[in-house]
């Protein structure tokens, strides 16, 4: 017989005595078996085993716990025994190989944490972690399914946003010999930009929309600017859509959007000491503040005039 043979059963409740509490002296047996029953299932193993680590096994095995029997002498263990043959290799090993699946490492960590075995605990930790940093992406980027989403997801972003529209198929004419070099170089510059602001910046794409290639750029929940790399243009006999790749452009309106990183809600300690330098100021230096301040503004209304035709009130 193996150190520990299990015996998966389904035991059904049976008219009879109760399970019977007792002490159990576990050292005059040493290397003789003995029987468990882990939540149904069945398990032989020796009180040698049971007893190696400093554990709540040891304890129950010792004699310093009291220990439940049935009336055929199996000791009963109140969990779930399908992870009690792994808990009896690594009090047997001091290793075991770890399952490959996150939750079943999860499941047999929680029964090492019942059963006191700091060791196997810390394995399971180290396992866990390790697989984070494997599986866990460097940066996620959404695909839209539908503008009712488009719109969530700019509306609820903190970050700025940069969106490439891209759809290859919707096109009336041909395309002109460099048009796909071009949008695979968008599509190229779209991945790089993601990866390297994928902290600072959300990227979307967008697959189902109206345009060839298209890029789009938000800041806090409205759009700033719009890149749109296709046009028409006419060949001898037909026209003909053309894709370009006005890389420049793409990189200078990027850095443009992160200056709307900044929160929504204002920061009313940086409010509360600006206004009281600004009362603690001079009249003409509120004059010149003024004027800068109303030039500013003005710079920053022409430029996003195009896509933003609220009142300047508002």
């Amino acid at each position: 017989m193996s150190g520990d043979t299990c015996l998966t059963t389904t035991l059904c409740p049976a008219a009879g005595p109760k399970p019977k509490t007792c002490s159990f002296k576990g050292g005059s047996l040493g290397n003789k078996y003995v029987r468990l029953n882990v939540g149904g299932s069945l398990y032989y193993t020796t009180v040698q085993v049971l007893t190696r680590h400093d554990t709540m096994l040891k304890a129950m095995f010792s004699g310093r716990m009291e220990v439940l029997t049935d009336k055929e002498g199996w000791i009963l263990i109140d969990r779930c025994g399908k992870h009690f043959g792994t808990i009896l290799n690594y009090l047997r090993d001091d290793t075991i190989a770890l399952p490959k699946h996150r939750q079943e490492i999860k499941e047999l960590m929680a029964e090492a944490k019942y059963y006191l075995i700091q060791g196997l605990v810390d394995m399971c930790q180290a396992a866990l972690q390790d697989k984070k940093d494997l599986c866990e992406p460097v940066c996620s980027i959404p695909i839209i399914t539908s503008p009712k989403e488009e719109e969530r997801l700019i509306e609820s972003s903190m970050k700025p946003v940069v969106k490439l529209l891209y759809n290859r198929s919707n096109n009336k004419y041909s395309y002109t010999s460099n048009s796909d070099d071009n949008l695979l170089k968008n599509i190229e510059l779209f991945d790089k930009l993601s990866l390297r602001f994928n902290g600072r910046v959300l990227f979307i794409k967008d697959v189902i929309g109206d345009e060839i290639c298209c890029w789009s750029f938000y800041g806090q929940g409205r759009k700033l600017a719009e890149v749109c790399c296709t046009s028409i243009v006419y060949a001898t006999e037909k026209k003909q859509t053309k894709v370009e790749f006005p890389e420049a452009r793409i990189y200078e309106e990027t850095l443009n959007v992160l200056l709307y990183e900044t929160p929504r809600v204002p920061d009313n300690s940086l409010l509360e000491a600006t206004s009281r330098s600004r009362s603690q100021a001079s009249h003409s230096e509120d004059d010149e503040g003024f004027e800068l301040r109303d030039r500013v503004r003005r710079i920053h209304v022409k430029r996003y005039s195009t896509y933003d035709d609220r009142q300047l009130g508002h």
